[in-house]
């Protein structure tokens, strides 16, 4: 492979990866499904609760009114509670619920079942090259995270699409 290509099969690779955990993890469960954004918020509330709308547009690199818009349809779903900041009474702290914990762990436990299942089926040397790439792939991931050169724009925007 060329080097050129390899970074841009290795993100396609990685999303295609995403994709499919997540639709074989939505079938057959029973809730409605909910979008990428919001189990990323749901997960991150249930990480740090009590964590401010804003604080939590700038872990995920959103937008402050994109937040809002999740937190809005998480809460009429019965997932997140929002509350008052007592120390800055313009904010709000976000909390989930016991139905956003129970959502998350059925969660966890069928991707895990999914994970574990789906790497049986792979020869022992797959599980090895996998296993030796998880270092690489945490520096990629906190890379991806901590510097704002490949994913975002002046001002913290997120360039669609990544």
């Amino acid at each position: 492979m060329v080097a050129q290509e390899f970074p841009d099969s290795l993100a396609v690779v990685l999303a295609g990866v995403q994709r499919m955990i997540r639709r074989r993890l939505r079938e057959g469960f029973p809730a409605p499904p909910l979008r990428g954004a919001q189990i990323e918020l749901l997960r991150l509330v249930a990480a740090r609760p009590g964590i401010r709308v804003s604080d939590a547009a700038k872990e995920l690199y959103l937008a402050g009114n994109s937040v809002s818009t999740l937190v809005n349809q998480l809460s009429r779903a019965g997932y997140l509670l929002r509350e008052t900041d007592p120390d800055d009474r313009r904010s709000a702290r976000l909390l989930p619920t016991p139905a956003a914990g129970a959502r998350l762990s059925e969660w966890e436990i069928r991707r895990r079942a999914l994970m574990r299942e789906q790497v049986e089926h792979l020869s022992d040397e797959d599980r090895a090259a996998l296993a030796a790439a998880l270092p690489a792939l945490r520096r990629l991931a906190e890379n991806l995270h901590e510097g704002g050169a490949g994913g975002e724009r002046a001002g913290g925007q997120r360039v669609e699409g990544t």
